[in-house]
């Protein structure tokens, strides 16, 4: 913009919501300017774009951060994460540290019509899945969550289940499930507890740090709860 002075009736500069955390819609033609960059931070939120990744200390002040749900009454499937990594946290986006392969696992297995980025996350809705975690809080690892975090989580996370009435909630996370629902003996897989009329379904973490299931595994798994979610209702 220039420096010489306005008039004294010129339009002042719209307000800009480019820094504001709670906006989740992709950003739309401003992010074709390179430059100047985005505004980077505020005292609680990131500015995150999808063309700017957040710095290191962004990443490691995002310790305790919460990231919204994304929900809606009725869902097909309400996705469950452990709690929110760290990168996640500082772009408050669901799964969105680069490699994690939930959003590629979704459209491969026929949930999502072409990969969702994170950035994204609110057009999962029209598809009939949301996204949610056990624990709310950001952390480095999931290890840093422990076995009464995860029961006090899953208190919470049967009474969202039982106001918001998915037809599936499906955690990823085996050793996850298996702690916050003290169910030691699950597996993979449709679970034969219920949270009201709501089915559980089981899937592998999709974290890329998860090496024991690789893309393809993971595809054919996200598959068959796409497959039993999109038949008759019960």
């Amino acid at each position: 913009m220039s420096a010489r002075a306005a008039p004294p009736r010129a339009a002042t500069a719209r307000p800009t919501t480019a820094d504001t955390p709670t906006v989740l819609a992709t950003p739309r033609a401003a992010a074709t300017h390179r430059a100047p960059v985005v505004p980077v931070a505020r005292a609680r939120g990131l500015a995150a774009t999808q063309d700017r990744r957040p710095t290191r200390d962004e990443i490691l002040a995002a310790h305790g951060r919460t990231i919204p749900d994304v929900i809606a009454p009725r869902l097909r499937v309400l996705f469950c994460g452990i709690n929110p990594g760290l990168y996640s946290g500082a772009v408050r986006r669901h799964f969105a540290r680069p490699g994690n392969r939930f959003w590629p696992a979704l459209h491969r297995a026929g949930f999502t019509e072409r990969v969702l980025s994170p950035f994204d996350q609110r057009a999962l809705l029209a598809s009939g899945c949301g996204v949610t975690n056990i624990v709310r809080r950001a952390t480095a690892a999931a290890d840093e969550i422990g076995a009464d975090e995860l029961r006090r989580g899953a208190v919470r996370l049967a009474a969202k289940v039982r106001r918001y009435r998915p037809r599936y909630l499906a955690v990823l996370g085996i050793v996850a499930y298996r702690a916050a629902f003290d169910r030691p003996g699950a597996a993979l897989g449709p679970q034969r507890e219920r949270i009201g009329a709501t089915r559980i379904w089981v899937l592998p973490n999709p974290s890329g740090l998860n090496a024991h299931y690789q893309i393809g595994e993971l595809t054919h798994l996200f598959a068959k709860l796409r497959a039993a979610a999109s038949a008759r209702r019960r």
